[in-house]
């Protein structure tokens, strides 16, 4: 979703000069999204992201990971032609959750395109900057990640084993209630990963499993929004859910829009009724650092069905304010239903801290 992921770009340090040309970013669209074409970037937009979340490890000793690739059309002026010109951003985070230590590994990098620093490419998954990478071998259909952070290094592939799942309306995600207030987004669920984990002098060989959105677009979130609440899990039977709010700023109100889809096994598709969505609180935890409560465990009622989440830890919280101007809870967690286990993936929380505005 207008996310991940992942959020908020503070971009007023590059606004274009007085008496430049107007910006213009275009709307997103009902169209067919072509694969392999829309796997790639669309520098055209204003934001892009590429997610990529999962676990390592036995389900008994098991660490979450994260890594995110954020590209940010700038406003400043096309027609500027110095090779200085900030005209793109790329934003990366990446992230290790380990509950045996309590501790989330976290680093982010930020640099305009050019200079062979960063770089998003049209035509297929292909997102580097300053030495991290993500991009998918055609041939294949795997994505490979190479990410050297501080405190940790990983280097994994993730296997898709389905075509990519549409998510709203072919493909096009309503984010509120005006027809512009979307995104283009699709997601690859159950992808089979392989990793090298080394930290501390150590190197693990792991496998898991991950999840991985892509999403574009050039529109705001409604102005009544605060922010989201946000789920991706890979169920056990080899199905995915996928589910969100976004959540008024107004105490007690209904959220500005819900949605839930459930992909089975065999690839069928259920879209929930926005009525038939709802999220809520189970446990909070206390972050010392924000002063703030997240919703780190939660219930979500999908029609007849009630789920709930459960964090591999508590700790989740990032502040990217350095690189998106947002501090956000992106956790691993389990999925659960009738108090049974049922699938692994993130809950991704924003606007508690203060709302956001994109």
């Amino acid at each position: 979703m207008l996310s991940r992921r992942h959020l908020l770009f503070t971009l007023a340090a590059l606004a274009a000069p007085a008496g430049g040309a107007a910006i213009s970013y275009p709307p997103v669209l009902p169209r067919r999204l072509v694969f392999p074409q829309d796997f790639g970037a669309h520098p055209e937009f204003r934001t892009e992201w590429w997610y990529l979340t999962g676990w390592l490890g036995e389900r008994q000793r098991t660490l979450g990971f994260q890594l995110t690739f954020f590209r940010s059309r700038t406003d400043v002026d096309p027609a500027n032609p110095s090779a200085f010109a900030a005209h793109q951003l790329v934003i990366a985070h990446a992230a290790i959750a380990d509950p045996a230590s309590g501790s989330l590994l976290l680093d982010e990098r930020i640099a305009r395109t050019g200079f062979g620093l960063a770089a998003a490419a049209s035509g297929d998954t292909d997102v580097r900057l300053s030495g991290w990478s993500l991009r998918r071998d055609a041939g294949t259909d795997v994505y490979y990640a190479q990410i050297a952070a501080r405190g940790f290094s990983l280097d994994f592939s993730a296997a898709a084993s389905a075509p990519p799942w549409l998510q709203g309306e072919d493909g096009l995600s309503r984010k509120g209630p005006e027809p512009l207030q979307a995104s283009h987004y699709y997601s690859r669920p159950q992808l089979k990963v392989r990793a090298q984990l080394s930290r501390g002098g150590k190197m693990q060989n792991l496998s898991g499993i991950a999840w991985l959105d892509h999403e574009w677009s050039s529109a705001a979130l409604a102005p009544d929004a605060e922010g989201w609440d946000w789920i991706g899990m890979n169920l056990d039977d080899g199905g995915a859910l996928a589910a969100f709010q976004i959540r008024s700023r107004q105490a007690g109100q209904t959220p500005v829009q819900t949605y839930a889809a459930i992909r089975a096994a065999s690839g069928s598709v259920q879209i929930a009724a926005p009525a038939e969505v709802s999220f809520a609180p189970l446990r909070h935890w206390n972050s010392a650092r924000q002063r703030t409560a997240w919703p780190v465990a939660q219930r979500i009622s999908i029609g007849t069905r009630v789920f709930e989440t459960r964090p591999l830890m508590d700790d989740q919280e990032l502040d990217s304010r350095l690189t998106t101007g947002a501090v956000y809870w992106e956790g691993a967690s389990e999925l659960l239903e009738a108090g049974r286990p049922i699938g692994r993936g993130y809950l991704e929380m924003t606007g508690y801290v203060a709302p956001l505005t994109l």
